[in-house]
């Protein structure tokens, strides 16, 4: 189908620019393994797995924002307390409360950027999950997961700034698979991606993925062809 073909085609740039956004999460034997495992865990089944990674699912503007706000109430806080202790005062108060206030919204707000912790709590649980769904959402349709004859494509995704895995399974899937069965795959991955075995818990999610679909039925049939193409796509966005 156009998937196979559109996967295959990606221009060299276009593949050096993700894995230089998520550079150090998989090498390129390692993505040769992943690529490997969906092709192992599609002969038993008639499903198609798509492994999906990106760097970060939204850049997350207002958390430099939230971080700038909170900077500059600390900065003033500080401040006021400072000049309250230290009479009498060596400067003019309004002007040491104006540079308290925008030194503290300058720190706040590259703190923020410089440190991913810092951004995934400004960001907050709720816009995050909110987001990678949506983004995991749109690499579905993207890569035309969809588009198998019985509706048995699988969509991997992996969005490791947020530190999120979904599984998303297509409608000739999930009429016979639960949703907590996919939960449980995503999050041994995430927790192997969050114990330095990004590689490894991948490969182990695409092959319980594989159980999973060839427990429900969804058997290989004599005359399947592979629909989407195995190999990692990377995104940095």
């Amino acid at each position: 189908m156009a998937q196979s073909t559109e996967s295959q085609t990606t221009t060299d740039d276009a593949k050096g620019e993700a894995r230089r956004g998520i550079r150090d999460l998989f090498d390129d034997q390692e993505l040769a393994a992943i690529r490997d495992a969906a092709a192992e865990a599609e002969k038993r089944t008639s499903g198609e797995i798509v492994t999906y990674v990106v760097a970060r699912s939204d850049t997350y503007p207002e958390a430099p924002l939230r971080g700038a706000l909170l900077g500059t109430a600390v900065g003033l806080i500080s401040m006021a307390t400072w000049l309250e202790l230290a009479r009498p005062w060596p400067f003019e108060p309004a002007l040491l409360m104006g540079l308290a206030a925008i030194a503290g919204a300058a720190l706040g707000f590259f703190l923020v950027r410089l440190l991913p912790a810092l951004e995934r709590w400004h960001a907050g649980r709720s816009a995050i999950d909110r987001r990678v769904a949506r983004r995991a959402a749109e690499a579905f349709v993207e890569e035309e997961v969809f588009d198998t004859r019985d509706r048995t494509g699988v969509l991997l995704f992996v969005s490791r700034f947020e530190r999120r895995v979904l599984v998303l399974g297509d409608a000739g899937i999930n009429a016979r698979v639960e949703p907590r069965q996919w939960q449980t795959i995503a999050t041994e991955i995430a927790e192997g991606i969050r114990g330095g075995q990004a590689a490894a818990a991948v490969i182990a999610g695409i092959g319980a993925c594989g159980d999973l679909l060839t427990a429900a039925g969804i058997a290989r049939r004599p005359d399947d062809a592979n629909e989407l193409a195995d190999d990692v796509r990377l995104r940095d966005v």
